[in-house]
């Protein structure tokens, strides 16, 4: 009954990706915590996996249409990979069961379900499906690698390490957080191949990160199982049913549940 009980939390939150877009370690990560009373370490290390993939069918997707912008996505991993590589280590220094690594994970959490849940609202309230700012595809090569460049070289390296440190004591911030930013650091790029390129690079940042958790011992690899179980389908049904939802309503409140819940992990 309990690992039903598994089944049925990954469908939901595949469900809420697939008609949002907002990712699934902002809802999966507090769900473990709070419902199943995971231990934050073991939350955040199963999670990272989880999140792997579930990006990984999308990142091939979207390679398949030619839509993930590739210098973009190497700008990104440069920063991030090696954050997470001195974030695990850190990590590992303090001991991922320690009582010092949980209160900084529970705390870093909370804050970035805050941002997760301000970014997510932004786009609630300024765009909808049919009013989100378009940026015309490029019409040439040169404008094409033009779209590509930063408003200065060490922009994306940077958000990428930020991200990258996010990300490996949280599970949280490649997503909405990720794609906000991207918004203001390619200027030119368009949307769709913004979200490709988060999508991404999300993906070696999450296995690097939940492969070094998995060596610290902080990966629950049943209960990775039946989570995938069940988010497949409801990404699946939740990416079908996009067009006959109430998106605003939906992010409005999805953003209320996300400042609950990180309010309450950091005054833990």
């Amino acid at each position: 009954m309990h690992n039903f009980a598994f089944i049925i939390a990954g469908f939901g939150v595949g469900l809420i990706v697939g008609l949002t877009g907002v990712g699934g370690g902002s809802l999966m990560t507090p769900v473990l915590i709070f419902f199943f009373g995971m231990k934050p370490h073991l939350a955040v290390g199963t999670d990272l996996l989880f999140a792997a993939f579930t990006k990984l069918s999308g990142t091939v997707n979207l390679a398949r249409r030619r839509m993930v912008p590739w210098r973009v996505v190497a700008q990104l991993c440069a920063g991030s990979i090696p954050a997470a590589l001195a974030s695990l280590w850190f990590l590992d220094r303090l001991g991922p069961d320690s009582a010092a690594a949980q209160h900084i994970m529970t705390t870093a959490l909370g804050g970035a379900l805050l941002l997760t849940a301000a970014a997510t609202f932004y786009k609630a309230v300024a765009f909808s499906r049919h009013t989100e700012p378009r940026r015309p595809e490029p019409a040439t090569i040169q404008e094409a690698a033009a779209a590509t460049r930063a408003r200065h070289w060490s922009l994306p390296v940077l958000l990428g390490a930020v991200i990258g440190a996010l990300v490996t004591f949280t599970s949280v911030g490649a997503g909405a957080i990720g794609v906000t930013v991207l918004l203001l650091i390619f200027p030119a790029l368009p949307l769709p191949r913004i979200v490709a390129a988060d999508i991404a690079y999300a993906v070696p940042l999450t296995f690097v990160a939940g492969l070094g958790h998995a060596t610290l011992g902080a990966v629950n690899w049943p209960l990775l199982g039946l989570l995938l179980t069940g988010s497949l389908p409801g990404i699946w049904l939740g990416s079908r049913l996009v067009v006959r939802t109430h998106e605003r309503v939906i992010r409005a409140g999805l953003s209320v549940l996300l400042v609950l819940a990180g309010a309450k992990l950091i005054s833990i």
